[in-house]
């Protein structure tokens, strides 16, 4: 028998705890575009891909410079 990856959905407020922000920001970020979060949105429900939170986070991390010696 084969095995699908099914992708794990959230609803807005779950994928706000998920990524640490609230509902309502995400909202924003929707209507806006401010990110380029993708959502799914089919009727007046919208869903976040686990995944596509997973890499957001990914794209977001800033390294920093290792501090210099005096």
């Amino acid at each position: 028998m084969a095995t699908t990856n099914k992708p794990k959905l959230l609803r807005p407020d779950e994928a706000a705890d998920f990524i640490g922000r609230k509902a309502s920001t995400l909202a924003v970020w929707r209507c806006t575009g401010r990110y380029d979060l993708p959502y799914i949105k089919s009727g007046s429900s919208v869903l976040y891909d686990e995944r596509d939170l997973l890499a957001f986070l990914d794209r977001r991390k800033s390294a920093r410079p290792a501090e210099q010696s005096a």
